[in-house]
């Protein structure tokens, strides 16, 4: 549901039945006396109002005489905008904020045309008629589609590159000797060395596995 903000206006200053002096204003042109009377808030119509609230719409069916005056003009757009705000406030839910008060407007039940045409479906590229074909889906594209829930953290850590969670250990400022490869070699070996070492050599051997896939792929092609 939408929301239409209430935003209160300052009082209009009472005006009373007077003629304003021509020297007193600036054209030098007297103004005729003004009413200020206050018209009804209620609205009777023979042919009652339709409404879209959800699109602020008032629908007067009731139809005007040719050539209708100004002050008829006026007066209907002046009936049509009392009856819109008294449905608003019959009929629609109130909401307090800090903000002020606040309409939720239902759902709009008016269809309104496109400002453009509607677009044309596009045509499924290669790959998408290829993976069709096989049943192969897409991959989440999701956040978390690439990364590990790291304990200690407590949080979600992208499970290789920047920061990521193959790296566990390589850059601790204190690790724990294995005795048996110290007495072995008879000095004392860093394992986050021997941690970050391996950690490449494996990316060098995914590196090889994919390029003999490649050379096998382009024989089979």
């Amino acid at each position: 549901m939408a929301e239409m903000e209430i935003v209160d206006s300052p009082a209009a200053p009472e005006q009373n039945d007077m003629e304003v002096d021509a020297a007193e204003t600036s054209g030098g042109v007297s103004l005729p006396a003004s009413t200020s009377q206050r018209q009804p808030i209620t609205v009777e119509k023979a042919i009652p109002y339709t409404f879209d609230l959800g699109h602020l719409l008032a629908n007067d069916a009731s139809p005007l005489p040719p050539n209708p005056s100004e002050e008829l003009l006026t007066s209907t757009a002046r009936d049509a905008a009392q009856s819109l705000i008294n449905q608003l406030l019959t009929t629609c839910e109130l909401n307090s904020t800090s903000d002020g008060i606040a309409i939720m407007l239902p759902t709009t039940s008016t269809p309104l045309p496109r400002e453009k045409s509607v677009p044309a479906e596009k045509e499924p590229t290669k790959w998408e008629r290829f993976a069709a074909k096989k049943g192969i889906k897409a991959k989440r594209n999701d956040e978390r589609a690439n990364k590990v829930y790291d304990e200690e953290k407590g949080e979600w850590v992208a499970k290789w590159g920047y920061k990521g969670k193959n790296k566990d250990g390589e850059n601790n400022w204190l690790v724990e000797v294995d005795e048996k490869k110290e007495r072995a070699s008879g000095e004392a070996g860093d394992v986050r060395k021997e941690n970050r070492q391996e950690r490449k050599d494996r990316v060098k051997r995914n590196e090889r596995r994919m390029r003999a896939n490649e050379k096998r792929a382009g024989k089979a092609g």
